[in-house]
């Protein structure tokens, strides 16, 4: 875990997400808190609960957004799941212990490809030589020898050796550094594992027993090889992945990725308020209250099943979300409140917000637009009044519609760059200008029409 300050951390998290100053100091302190955790003695360390938060506001604000820049910053398991998605054991629907399975799963892959990362170099000597042995087979020769039946029987033997076979070795290893094979095709054989589909139609809790199946099935069936025809470059990364993969511990990296999810995994569980139970909750709604007792045990701190292993919770950082339009967070069960000790309203956005979304973050909106079509050879230029005029336009459809936040953005520029996105492959090499004049007009009829906005802003 990167040892990032409170300050840092919300540092890093203003690159890329504008306003939500409450939010972002909580969750860098829930983080930090971690990294403190793992400091004090060994014997309160387990002690010390994690720092579960609920973010509380509308849609399109950055809830989504802060948890998983959180993520990337530790380089932690994170897995976005949505609440409504679940529902109590007993109904038709996923178990809310498959989450963990998700996470787990999705720090094995991290893991292995962290370590593949560091066998790689020596993996891709080894593939250099498997392409040299297609390129240049070695030299067979014959040999005659005589049987106990004194009959005489001709041998192949491979032989490596040999200063002519070696100097033609090292001129196609040459060759082969200085890009002159590039275009050259080889055949190789790739592996190829036909696991028969095992589908399981069941209720909740039979998931992991749909997993141990299709591992038993793919032990029994034997690999399968084909060959494939592809040029000498593509056949030196498929190679260099093979070897990467053998080289690879498998043992040490489920060992780590497990660790990984205990001490740094992040679960962001969206839309929390769908659960609540509401006073004479009846019919479809009679699970919800379901769905959070079945949560509790996962929040509080259980052990949960895997095909990796058994994985404990109690350390896990859940951070949730929600709008809470029609209910509100004490509508929770008593149980699942106290395990979010942390609430953080986030507000909505207004014009000036969306002025700073369109140009501030590393990953603007004007500048994504920019780049896709300088793929075309087209300098695209917003001027300031053009940015003032998206804003407006988006805050008042907000407004009149239905507040989304800044997703609005999203559909308004789609809709402002349609015509230049469909032409662009014709206009190249040109420089188009996007003033508020050229805003106002392209979007006066839909923005004026309050039922097709509705439909296409």
């Amino acid at each position: 875990m990167k040892q990032l300050t409170p300050r840092e951390i919300v540092a890093e998290l203003d690159k890329y997400i504008i306003s939500q100053n409450d939010a972002k100091r909580s969750v860098a302190i829930a983080l930090r808190n971690r990294w403190r955790r793992q400091q004090v003695p060994e014997d309160l360390r387990d002690e010390i609960a994690p720092k579960n938060s609920i973010l509380i506001g509308p849609t399109g604000v950055g809830k989504t957004e802060i948890a998983r820049r959180l993520a990337r910053l530790a380089n932690s398991p994170f897995l976005k799941v949505e609440a409504s998605k679940f529902t109590e054991v007993g109904y038709v629907g996923r178990d809310v212990e498959s989450m963990v399975r998700d996470l787990t799963e999705l720090a094995v892959n991290m893991v292995r490809s962290e370590e593949q990362g560091l066998v790689k170099t020596k993996a891709e000597k080894i593939a250099e030589e498997r392409m040299l042995d297609i390129l240049l087979p070695p030299k067979r020769e014959s040999e005659t020898r005589t049987d106990t039946d004194g009959e005489e029987k001709t041998l192949e033997l491979v032989r490596k050796d040999g200063s002519e076979h070696s100097s033609t070795r090292e001129k196609i290893r040459k060759m082969l550094w200085e890009g002159k094979l590039d275009n050259r095709y080889v055949d190789i054989e790739v592996a190829e594992r036909s696991v028969p589909v095992v589908e399981i139609f069941s209720s909740t809790g039979l998931e992991e027993m749909d997993i141990n199946l299709k591992d038993m099935f793919g032990g029994i069936f034997p690999k399968r090889t084909r060959k494939r025809k592809v040029k000498v470059p593509e056949a030196i990364e498929i190679l260099t992945q093979e070897e990467a993969q053998r080289l690879v511990d498998m043992d040490k990296v489920v060992k780590k990725a497990i660790t990984r999810v205990e001490q740094a995994g992040i679960i962001f569980l969206d839309e929390i308020d769908k659960i609540c139970s509401r006073e004479g909750t009846h019919g479809p709604d009679v699970s919800r209250e379901g769905v959070q007792r079945d949560l509790l045990p996962l929040v509080e701190g259980s052990t949960v099943s895997t095909k990796y292993g058994m994985v404990k919770t109690d350390h896990v950082l859940f951070i949730a979300s929600g709008a809470f339009h029609t209910s509100k967070p004490s509508d929770l069960i008593p149980e699942l409140q106290g395990r979010f000790p942390i609430r953080v309203e986030l507000k909505s956005l207004g014009k000036e917000d969306f002025v700073r979304i369109l140009t501030e973050p590393k990953n603007a909106l004007v500048l994504q637009y920019k780049a896709l079509l300088k793929t075309e050879g087209i300098d695209l230029l917003f001027k300031d009044d053009s940015i003032s005029a998206i804003a407006d336009i988006a805050t008042e459809v907000n407004e009149r519609t239905e507040n989304i936040g800044a997703r609005r953005l999203h559909t308004v520029m789609e809709r402002l760059l349609d015509e230049i996105l469909f032409n662009a492959s014709e206009l190249s090499d040109q420089e188009i200008i996007i003033d508020a004049k050229y805003v106002y007009e392209k979007l006066k009829d839909i923005k004026d029409d309050e039922d097709l906005s509705r439909y296409i802003l």
